[in-house]
């Protein structure tokens, strides 16, 4: 068995797409999966499987909740390695966030140079988007338009988060 982290992109958010952890958790443990975890209401499960889940649980959804989101599953390596590469470690946690894309970006610089503020720092390594925001992302050009600057899809977690999953990988 392997764990996984499963980022669900796009639920849970303006009252839209909604799925209940509580009820996700239960069918996806009805389901085969063990060892389920969720982590606050955005999208955040760690799971043990022996193959990678992410079609699984997207059609697990899809038939229990009536719409498909995007989902991305990452192996415990995977998601340790994503989290090692952090350019910003040692940055408060809040304004560090990694945006996961199931793509390779093919980054538009030009775009991402004229959305940037003069305080926004950030960094491509492989298929994750680091982006340092010291004065938050709430009005941030770069993240309202994150991915036509990246040309690929993605899911944005703050290092708050990803430090906290990483936690609950070791638990598991």
């Amino acid at each position: 068995m392997n764990t996984y982290i499963i980022l669900l992109r796009g639920v849970n958010v303006g009252g839209k797409n909604l799925v209940p952890m509580k009820q996700l958790k239960k069918d996806l443990n009805e389901n085969g999966f063990s060892n389920v975890k969720t982590y606050i209401q955005s999208g955040n499960i760690l799971v043990s499987s022996v193959n990678n889940p992410e079609s699984e649980i997207g059609d697990l959804i899809e038939s229990n909740f009536g719409f498909k989101p995007e989902v991305l599953a990452l192996s415990n390596n995977e998601f340790d390695l994503a989290v090692s590469r952090n350019p910003f470690k040692g940055l408060e946690g809040k304004f560090v966030h990694f945006y996961f894309c199931k793509q390779p970006p093919k980054l538009n610089l030009t775009k991402i140079q004229s959305l940037s503020s003069a305080t926004e720092n950030h960094k491509l390594i492989n298929s994750v988007f680091y982006l340092h925001a010291p004065d938050g992302i709430g009005r941030s050009k770069l993240v309202s338009n994150i991915e036509a600057c990246l040309g690929a899809s993605a899911t944005g977690r703050n290092l708050n988060t990803v430090n906290k999953i990483k936690e609950m990988a070791k638990n598991l």
